[in-house]
């Protein structure tokens, strides 16, 4: 019990001291509120580590995120998926190949090119 109360104290100190560390570094007042907030945010959740894990309720989150966090992978690859299927080839391809392409059934056709100008 004791162990787990000094990793934690420790987790604390060594957040309070990165954190001075990189509000010392930014640069002017800009960035600095945004800066705070999120480390303000990020030091309660680890004032709050020790009672979500007495309750038990650190595991239920950490079930939540994980289980969103594959729905919304699985939903990403679908429509990756989907956007690939209905790729055609010759999207990626320069105009000529296209052409290329009508050219040879127009041959097929028995339609055959006599005379091409470029310029007059």
């Amino acid at each position: 019990m004791f162990d787990f109360i000094y990793e934690w104290i420790q987790n604390l100190a060594f957040y309070l001291v990165i954190v001075t560390a990189v509000l010392q570094i930014i640069p002017g007042k800009g960035y600095k509120k945004y800066v705070q907030f999120f480390s303000g945010m990020v030091m309660i959740l680890l004032m709050l580590t020790p009672i979500l894990k007495l309750t038990g309720i650190e595991n239920r989150f950490y079930d939540l995120y994980h289980s969103q966090e594959y729905e919304m992978e699985k939903e990403e690859i679908e429509k990756q998926k989907d956007y690939f299927e209905g790729l055609d080839i010759l999207d990626f391809l320069p105009e000529e190949y296209g052409q290329e392409e009508q050219n040879a059934e127009n041959t097929k056709k028995g339609i055959e090119v006599e005379e091409i100008q470029v310029g007059e």
